[in-house]
């Protein structure tokens, strides 16, 4: 397994659990209020800093074991592994956009055109991370 596809694996699992700690703040703001809850600045700062320590933790132990495969640059198949994957993330990321934007039509709700799109971006970071773990795995 090369460091990019470890590389990728840790960042899919670092980005499902801060989403899933984030998704539980929202959900628990929400409940209080006994609404939708309005984007928490704090929040977003917690989740930024839970992604960022779990990705450094994660990439620390893979390149200590591993210390000449964090240094080498991308060959010519896992250069076009990382433009087919990101390629697939832009029309993940562009669709839950379109979609978040088609419901703001009929609700009129800014905060869940917020938690739409940010939704979209997290779905079309963990589709490019997952779409390399499938292109890795076999010989398209």
């Amino acid at each position: 397994m090369s460091f990019h596809e470890k590389s990728a694996w840790i960042m899919s699992v670092a980005l499902a659990m801060a989403s899933v700690f984030y998704l539980r703040l929202v959900a628990a703001a929400s409940a209080g209020l006994g609404e939708l809850a309005p984007p928490i600045l704090p929040a977003i700062i917690k989740f930024t800093v839970a992604m960022v320590i779990l990705a450094i933790v994660g990439h620390v132990i893979v390149a200590i074991f591993a210390p000449k495969e964090a240094d080498a640059p991308l060959d010519e198949r896992e250069q076009q592994i990382m433009t087919r994957a990101g390629n697939i993330a832009g029309y993940v990321l562009g669709a839950g956009v379109i979609t978040s934007l088609g419901i703001y039509l009929f609700t009129y709700d800014g905060h869940l055109l917020f938690y739409g799109v940010f939704a979209g971006l997290i779905v079309s970071q963990l589709a490019e991370y997952l779409v390399q773990i499938l292109l890795y795995r076999t010989s398209w």
